[in-house]
Formats: C-alpha cells, sequence, structure tokens
C-alpha cells in the first residue's frame, strides 16, 4: 500500500514538474515519496 502511495506521488510531482505547476508543492510531494519509499522499506526488511 504504501509502495503505491509513494509511485503516485512521485508520478504527480513528476507531472507537475514537468507542467511547471505548483512551484514549492511540487518538491515537497518528491520529499514525501522519498520519505514513504524509505519507510515501505525499513518495514519490509523488519518483518523478514
Amino acid at each position: 500500500m504504501l509502495l503505491w502511495i509513494a509511485i503516485i506521488i512521485a508520478v504527480l510531482w513528476l507531472l507537475g514538474l514537468l507542467g511547471n505547476i505548483g512551484g514549492g508543492l511540487i518538491h515537497i510531494l518528491l520529499v514525501v515519496a522519498v520519505v514513504v519509499l524509505i519507510f515501505h522499506f525499513l518495514q519490509g526488511r523488519s518483518r523478514v
């Protein structure tokens, strides 16, 4: 689930970056996507 959220946020960030829409919000989305991905990988490793 977290992986899908990160992918959606990253796609929205990329679309916003290419469309030049949103200003600083675009970079906040990227940071959120990276944090969600890191959290996902850390959570996955602790379960194994």
